[in-house]
């Protein structure tokens, strides 16, 4: 079995996509298990090629998986604890990066800065297997109930300091009204106020505010068959570009 940690959000599993596809294509017979939070099983199965997902919320201890997995990749950090965490599984290799307080003297040094995308490219590489960093691309669901070619605000974020500011986007979002988008308003369970006054403050009627009524998988179709996507730098936007589907970020 090939073990990869990845237990964080949607974005950062989205930038993992390349380095996953990468070891599917070198370990063909191998079980592929991807450790992360069970909610984002939806877009796990839209990447293709994990055949498993063992449900991990963030660093702690991994649920043991029967024999020692034969190779463990740590997608999720620069360690030391995401490392400990794979080591403790006694897998035959484990490919990370260099850490010497976790006692991981092998792999390439961590640069900060470095966009996610190209970082475990980069480390898969440094262990010989090549990955291609533009493998973007997500299985594209059937909309289902998902209305199709709207225009999606997203004003949330979890991260504070990455939300552009409600009155903004419930200008942009009249705007964008104005001139023919059928706007729709997403978001998560918690972000469901922050949406409804988006839409209140732009004249938008409450049937539009989807936030906290669409599961991860609902939410990636609703991206896939959309005209637009307006949001910050937030999962929703690695959607956008997994589908192509035009979009605007706002950093800062």
């Amino acid at each position: 079995m090939i073990l990869v940690l990845r237990a964080l959000g949607v974005g950062d599993l989205a930038t993992a996509v390349p380095a996953l596809r990468a070891l599917r294509a070198a370990y063909p017979d191998q079980e592929l298990a991807l450790a992360a939070p069970a909610w984002l099983t939806p877009l796990a199965d839209l990447i293709g090629g994990v055949d498993r997902l063992l449900a991990t919320d963030g660093l702690g201890e991994l649920a043991r998986t029967g024999a020692p997995p034969q190779l463990a990749v740590n997608l999720h950090g620069r360690g030391p604890q995401s490392h400990r965490m794979l080591a403790d599984l006694r897998p035959r290799r484990l490919l990370a990066f260099a850490n010497p307080e976790a006692g991981h003297l092998d792999g390439p040094a961590w640069f900060a800065e470095e966009h996610e995308v190209d970082r475990w490219c980069r480390l898969l590489a440094w262990y010989g297997i090549p990955a291609d960093r533009t493998d973007l691309a997500l299985r594209r669901p059937a909309p289902g109930q998902m209305p199709v070619g709207v225009t999606i605000v997203h004003p949330g974020s979890k991260a504070p300091e990455k939300r552009w500011p409600a009155g903004r986007f419930a200008a942009l979002a009249r705007e964008l009204a104005g001139r023919g988008h059928r706007v729709v308003v997403t978001g998560s369970a918690v972000e469901r106020d922050l949406a409804a006054r988006v839409a209140a403050a732009a004249g938008l009627p409450p049937k539009v505010v989807l936030a906290g009524r669409t599961d991860l998988g609902e939410l990636a179709a609703l991206v896939a068959h959309a005209r637009l996507v307006v949001s910050g730098d937030t999962g929703i936007g690695h959607l956008a570009t997994g589908y192509a589907t035009p979009s605007v970020l706002i950093f800062g």
